[in-house]
């Protein structure tokens, strides 16, 4: 119980700050109307007369008060304000109207109620409610003067309208009070919402700051991240340049220096050069540089001891890329005085698939720190692109020095074929004159065959003093001049297209019957020849004493070679 009511005595406390100021300020005023109806029961003792007016005025007060206590604890404030003082305004006009035209100390409790109204609703209700009060009294005086109503003749006390008069003064002066700390409250609670404002403008304009600064960085980034992505393109563009120079160049040594000369371009490295190691395996020797020191370097056949010399002897050995970022600073760094700006150095093997080391790859950038972990990326993959190239230049070139021997191994083989064919034939040529064919068992004069056979162009001659002319062409198989056609006329012609087509066709193709009759009539004689061997081998081989095999041996022997006188000794030969 008693808990209960400390707790009526305590303010509400709510959420929202307007609600909590307007609910401390109500709970306020029905406290004090609550001593309004005490002082009101107290006068009707002190002045029974009023008594009649007053105690229904104080019930009905008693009543409006607890609705209004109610709804303030509920959290209506707005609602208790308005009940509260429209009933206050009922309550005083009723004692208005019940004292007509007489001026008790009651008059004292228009003032607190203007007062009151103005603290909870605001300077218009408050002026509002003046203005009822004011109209109200004057327009009673004037009624009662004019004898429109009839004054109430109440008798009071001096007691009575002391008392009245210290409760109207003391509500007054506790509600001016109230409004003076509510006033105050709100001073301080401004001037603590202008602290919060400054720390809020000073946290926003931090943060306004830090917003700048980040966004600062991040366009730095990214302006960071473009020239990195445009350096990537860049190198893109690079290896697409390198992979092209690749694919067209088949010459290992036209393509070492233009790999040099791409790189450097593209990258603005002033240095590159590529190394090849050598057949023993003890050196890198330099083949190819696009720099002025680097060529002094190809002119001196300049090479670095595998292992031991220099970043580049380092890689060679290793297979592993190696950067120097400062050669200042690296233990491993070769100084070359034909570069003498090399500030960076980055070494890379040239692998075969099978992970052999066949060269190094070498670059220097007259800056130090020139190398990033991009770049390690991109030059790898054109180390790897470049170690592919010499690969297949290798092979090109091994391939073409097999064509090539090949192609001399067979020219060689195809006249010394065709000379001994001729002469197992016995025909060196055929002469048709007219209607006439005779096969030739020598060689025949013929006006420009030497020159024809020399330079493989087509001869022409016209004879002096007769109207004839000589046409001597060479007759050519698979690139190789195998022979020659003379034809004579006795007329001064002039041969068209149409028949010098005519005529190399027909030698062609007649050279390539020659050729396949030649390697039939070559392959028959192997035939023959590895049956004959086979055929003595078997008769040898089924002798089981000496004198029965040296017998088959001459036997077979002399009857291969017919006339020949065949001898036979075992041993050394000395006496």
């Amino acid at each position: 119980m008693l808990t209960a009511f400390k707790n009526l005595l305590q303010p509400p406390v709510f959420e929202d700050v307007e609600q909590n100021r307007l609910g401390g300020l109500l709970h306020t005023i029905t406290l004090g109307a609550w001593l309004v109806i005490a002082t009101m029961a107290a006068v009707t003792f002190i002045i029974p007369a009023l008594a009649v007016r007053s105690i229904p005025a104080a019930m009905a007060l008693f009543i409006i008060n607890a609705l209004a206590t109610y709804l303030t604890r509920k959290g209506y404030a707005r609602a208790a304000s308005l009940t509260l003082v429209f009933a206050l305004i009922a309550v005083v006009t009723y004692i208005s109207i019940s004292f007509v035209a007489q001026p008790r100390p009651y008059i004292l409790f228009f003032g607190w109620i203007i007062v009151f109204t103005g603290l909870i609703l605001g300077r218009k209700a408050a002026t509002g409610t003046a203005i009822y009060f004011a109209i109200l009294q004057v327009s009673l005086i004037l009624l009662a003067d004019r004898g429109v109503i009839e004054p109430v003749d109440a008798q009071s006390s001096p007691a009575g309208n002391a008392l009245v008069f210290v409760v109207g003064f003391l509500l007054i002066s506790s509600t001016i009070n109230l409004a003076s700390k509510n006033i105050q409250n709100l001073n301080e609670q401004g001037k603590r919402n202008e602290l919060e404002l400054e720390q809020n403008n000073k946290e926003l304009l931090e943060l306004t700051n830090s917003l700048e600064q980040r966004i600062l960085y991040r366009t730095r980034e990214l302006e960071n991240a473009n020239v990195r992505i445009e350096k990537r393109a860049k190198q893109f563009q690079t290896i697409s340049q390198a992979s092209r120079v690749i694919i067209s160049t088949k010459d290992l040594e036209e393509l070492l220096p233009q790999i040099t000369q791409v790189i450097s371009q593209q990258f603005g490295f002033y240095h590159v050069g590529v190394f090849l190691v050598d057949l023993n395996k003890e050196y890198a020797v330099l083949r190819a540089a696009n720099s002025a020191g680097g060529a002094r370097m190809l002119a001196r056949t300049h090479k670095l001891k595998i292992g031991q010399t220099g970043i580049v002897g380092d890689v060679a050995k290793t297979g592993k890329v190696r950067i120097a970022l400062d050669t200042g600073a690296d233990a491993a760094y070769f100084n070359n005085p034909d570069l003498p700006e090399t500030r960076s150095e980055m070494a890379l093997p040239l692998l075969q698939a099978n992970g052999e080391i066949i060269g190094v790859l070498d670059i220097q950038s007259a800056m130090p720190k020139a190398f990033y972990q991009e770049d390690i990326e991109i030059l790898t993959t054109l180390a790897d692109q470049v170690s592919i190239a010499i690969d297949n230049a290798r092979l090109f070139e091994g391939t073409r020095k097999a064509i090539l021997e090949s192609e001399a191994v067979y020219r060689r083989d195809l006249k010394t074929g065709w000379k001994k064919y001729s002469r197992a034939q016995k025909l060196a040529g055929i002469h048709r004159s007219g209607s006439r064919t005779i096969f030739l068992s020598e060689p025949v004069h013929i006006p420009g065959a030497n020159e024809v056979i020399r330079s493989g162009n087509v001869y022409r001659e016209k004879e002096e003093n007769t109207s004839s002319a000589n046409l001597t062409i060479p007759m050519n198989l698979r690139g190789e001049i195998v022979g020659v056609l003379n034809v004579k006329t006795d007329d001064e012609r002039e041969w068209s297209n149409d028949e010098m087509d005519i005529i190399n066709a027909i030698m062609e193709r007649a050279a390539l019957s020659i050729e396949n009759a030649r390697l039939l009539e070559e392959s028959r004689k192997n035939a023959e020849r590895e049956h004959a061997i086979g055929e003595i081998s078997a008769k040898i081989s089924s002798g089981t004493e000496i004198e029965t095999i040296l017998k088959t041996a001459v036997r077979e022997l002399g009857s291969q070679i017919n006339g020949a006188q065949i001898t036979i000794e075992i041993g050394s030969g000395e006496k």
